[in-house]
């Protein structure tokens, strides 16, 4: 069957997604993208699957109707190098850039959990479904969360198991004490940028010294929260039984401090004992992790 070109040409920019540069391509040449996606073919309900797998077929013919090449048609879909990686890939538009988008533009990397700001022009990426009730978060966070994003790429790419455990970690606690209903990576792929970021900025939160950090939260927050991290550290008992212990001796130095001041010993010097405390944590945690 011979299919008759487009009048217009569209052009893919770096990176644009095969949906994304078809809904272009139809807005250019004035007709819907449904109709466009008939007309080669394809049922337009499934246009969403097509960024993850094409037919050669399909690609034939959209290549031929769009006056492209066949291999730039295929090069617009989403392939992932690992199956971690394809599972932080969301199946859905969970996030866009607010200047691109605006001419119409979905980028493949908007899809991927640790993306957190557009390549094309480095804006902060949002929600593809903005909440009006959601509290911007603090610089502060946004900061941590950036840091963790990159982390989380650098450990995914590199495959380095050791570093995705502990930024999955964190993702699980922050998870459960947002009291998000759903796994680590919905969240991270969800349209609440508060659990979102909250998520993000634990990845970076747990690079240094995380059992000492999960001490001090179970130390200090509700039981709530402590089953959350009994959660994080669910398939791990041997860090949960050091997080423990690390609690356990920080609550009785307290506890002895405390007894020896009301007695008129003195508190022990403050600066001292939090370098020992610090230094005995890292190397107990050290041989942990």
């Amino acid at each position: 069957m011979t299919l008759r070109p487009l009048p217009k040409i569209v052009v893919p920019v770096a990176d644009e997604l095969l949906s994304g540069w078809l809904a272009r391509l139809a807005t250019f040449n004035h007709c819907d993208l449904v109709d466009l996606l008939a007309h080669v073919g394809i049922d337009g309900r499934y246009v969403d699957v097509l960024d993850f797998g094409l037919e050669e077929s399909a690609a034939e013919r959209i290549a031929a109707v769009a006056r492209a090449d066949f291999e730039l048609v295929q090069s617009l879909t989403i392939s992932a190098a690992t199956p971690l990686e394809a599972e932080m890939t969301a199946q859905f538009p969970f996030q866009k850039c607010p200047v691109c988008s605006v001419h119409g533009v979905a980028l493949k990397h908007w899809r991927r959990v640790w993306s957190f700001d557009c390549l094309i022009c480095g804006t902060q990426l949002i929600p593809n479904m903005p909440r009006p009730d959601v509290i911007s978060p603090s610089t502060k966070a946004l900061r941590r969360a950036r840091i963790g994003a990159r982390l989380l790429e650098a450990a995914v790419k590199d495959n380095n198991v050791r570093q995705i455990h502990r930024a999955m970690r964190g993702v699980a606690f922050a998870v459960a004490v947002t009291r998000f209903r759903g796994s680590s990576i919905a969240a991270l792929q969800g349209f609440n940028p508060e659990v979102r970021i909250t998520c993000l900025a634990a990845i970076c939160a747990v690079q240094k010294k995380p059992l000492l950090k999960a001490a001090q939260i179970k130390a200090k927050v509700d039981d709530f929260a402590k089953a959350s991290l009994l959660k994080a550290y669910s398939k791990e008992p041997h860090l949960l039984a050091a997080v423990g212990g690390i609690a356990n001796r920080r609550s009785q130095g307290v506890s002895s401090a405390d007894r020896a001041q009301f007695a008129g010993q003195g508190a022990p010097d403050s600066h001292n004992s939090s370098q020992q405390t610090w230094k005995s944590t890292g190397q107990r945690e050290d041989s942990h992790n």
